[in-house]
């Protein structure tokens, strides 16, 4: 039987665990402008395992109140205690295109240890599309953290700033063939002679993944 608003609601608000996990799985299956109400229900939740699932679920429910989701947002990534629910917070502002959120997003970045959510604030910058984040990029693609310097390679490129190719080139010879899919993709999003000239290079890697993505963006 499918989920109804009235079903959907009783598990959200059950006492068992379990029921409220798949509520807010359930909450997917109703129209927008319904699940967006139960979802913020959910965001309040005592277990983190709830509003992280929750949360994940605004960057597509979130046009229902952007205000209010901005709120509710802001609020998580500031003060949840818990790091999973913080990063879910961030992979929503950046998938909403929240600019009013920049400074929180670098504020936290800036602060925090969590390598978790540093990778989730870099690789939500790109979609965010805040031309302040170019100077927080530079800083994150020198990452110690592979993963985090990774995503920055990625957000420079989604970014489009052209200041970004000399700091993505040094990254076409990388010895990890999943950094240099990145850099090839970043690369793309670029007419620069130096970007076209690295893509030419990617073209012939060793890499047939990588070798693919370049072709892509090579012209016939």
């Amino acid at each position: 039987m499918s989920p109804t608003p009235e079903s959907v609601k009783q598990q959200i608000e059950s006492s068992d665990l379990g029921d409220r996990l798949r509520g807010v799985n359930q909450a997917r299956e109703l129209a927008p402008a319904i699940a967006y109400e139960l979802i913020v229900q959910a965001c309040k939740d005592d277990n983190a395992r709830v509003r992280y699932a929750a949360f994940s679920q605004l960057d597509t429910l979130g046009d229902q109140n952007r205000q209010q989701t901005l709120e509710l947002l802001r609020d998580a990534l500031l003060n949840d205690p818990e790091t999973d629910v913080q990063s879910a917070a961030a992979d929503a502002l950046g998938g909403l295109r929240m600019t009013e959120a920049f400074e929180d997003l670098q504020a936290i970045y800036e602060s925090t240890d969590e390598w978790l959510l540093k990778f989730s604030i870099i690789a939500a910058l790109g979609e965010l599309g805040d031309p302040r984040s170019f100077e927080l990029l530079t800083k994150a693609i020198e990452s110690d953290i592979t993963l985090v310097s990774t995503a920055a390679i990625g957000s420079l490129g989604e970014l489009g700033d052209p200041r970004a190719v000399p700091l993505l080139l040094p990254y076409v010879d990388a010895d990890d063939w999943q950094v240099r899919h990145r850099v090839t993709q970043a690369l793309g999003q670029f007419d620069a002679p130096e970007a076209k000239a690295a893509l030419q290079q990617l073209s012939q890697d060793t890499s047939s993944t990588v070798a693919d993505a370049a072709k892509r963006h090579i012209p016939e």
